[in-house]
Order: structure tokens, then sequence, then C-alpha cells
């Protein structure tokens, strides 16, 4: 499910992004048909697939082979686009360069920014449609402390489009976060947790002064739709 966003929070970005050549974040979710990852899961895991690249020395260090790459797809607008894929799909998007991340039931793939008109093949003919999950049971609270990407009680996404939304939302959290803090999360592997706010607590959240995501509105929801706050303590 493909997802751009718009952020005033984010570092400065020229006038002219839209104009520039476009870059997309490939994100590919494992959805075998006996034994799909729950929902909120798979969200989480999305979210800490998305941090995983961006700290990775590939991206960090100046010279690394996905920096250039990294900063052109941050220059221009932010698109990740989520596909799912299943048995031997997986397994040769999997030996493509990039990262797997695993959770208690899912398990993506993310890899380094492809120019919108030009995914590998053993990407590109993998399908957006079709991933609709389910949680077997209401996710618990949020454990204290943890870093938690809320999202808005009042849409109705997909389970691709919300994964890109909690990607989106995780990296606004890590743009916004000082050095110390991306060491601290990064150790613990990027713990973080993907609930639905309540309500009442929604509107509270979208003017906290913490990271909004606004979808550009191409598919699904409405054009500057408010989907995921990132409330990590880090920010507070």
């Amino acid at each position: 499910m493909s997802s751009p966003f718009t952020d005033p929070g984010t570092p400065d970005r020229p006038d002219d992004r839209d104009e520039r050549r476009q870059y997309v974040l490939p994100l590919v979710v494992r959805i075998e048909r006996t034994d799909p990852p729950a929902r909120t899961d798979a969200l989480e895991t999305s979210a800490r697939a998305v941090l995983t690249l961006l700290a990775d020395p590939r991206v960090t260090d100046g010279g690394g082979e996905w920096a250039e790459r990294v900063a052109a797809w941050e220059d221009a607008r932010i698109r990740k686009v989520v596909r799912r894929a299943r048995g031997g799909e997986w397994r040769k998007a999997g030996e493509l360069p990039g990262i797997t991340v695993t959770g208690a039931t899912a398990e993506v793939q993310v890899f380094p920014p492809v120019p919108l008109d030009g995914w590998p093949k053993e990407l590109a003919k993998l399908q957006v449609s079709g991933t609709d999950l389910d949680d077997p049971a209401d996710p618990a609270p949020a454990a204290d402390g943890l870093p938690v990407l809320w999202l808005n009680p009042e849409l109705e996404m997909s389970a691709g489009k919300t994964m890109a939304q909690t990607g989106h939302a995780a990296q606004l959290a890590w743009w916004r976060l000082d050095d110390t803090r991306r060491k601290e999360w990064a150790e613990a592997g990027f713990a973080l947790a993907v609930r639905t706010a309540a309500p009442d607590a929604w509107a509270a959240l979208t003017v906290s002064g913490l990271p909004v995501v606004r979808d550009a509105g191409f598919t699904e929801i409405a054009p500057g739709s408010c989907t995921v706050v990132a409330d990590h303590p880090g920010l507070r």
C-alpha cells in the first residue's frame, strides 16, 4: 500500500521537492495463507523495520552504500509502499540487499529506496492489495515508558496502509530525537507499541507538539488526514 506524507515538524525541505526525482521505500510483509501475522504486530514490526534501516551504518556513514539513495528519498516526498509476499516470492525478495525484521508473529523486509519508476522485478510483481490482517485479541495496554504510535480512532485503513503510516510516525520521531536518545532506542531494539488512541484523547495528541503524520491522501483517506501521533518519552 502506497503512502506519502508531509509534516511541518520534519527537517526543512526544498520548495521544489515534488519536482525532484521521486523515490520510494519498499516494505514487504510476509503473509502466508495458513499463518498470517497479527495486525498490531505487523504494524509494530513495520515501524521497527523503518528505524532499523535509518540507523544502519550503510545509511548513517557518509560513504555508506545506501546513504546517497536515502538522502535523495528524504529530499523529495517521503513515500513508502507495503507489498505482501509468501513462499517463493518471500525468499526471492530476501535475496535482494535489504534487512529483515521480525516480531512475535510478523516478518517485514525493508529495502533501500528505489526510484518510483525503477522497482526491482522481484518487488514490482508483488501485490499491494490483500494485506488485511486481524488481531486474535485486543492488544494489552502499552508498558509504561514505551514509545507509542497512536492511531487515529476515527479512520479505517487496511493493514498495509497502516503499516506505512506507522513507519512514517517512527521516522518522524527518529528525526526529532537527539543522538543520545537515538542510541538508547537502537540498543533497545527499537521497542515500541502501536495502539489506537481513545477518541477523547486523540484531539489533544494532535496538538501536543508530538510528531503527527499527515497523509498526502493518494489512497484510502482524504488528503491532510492525521493518521498517527508518535509519542516517544524523549520528545515530551
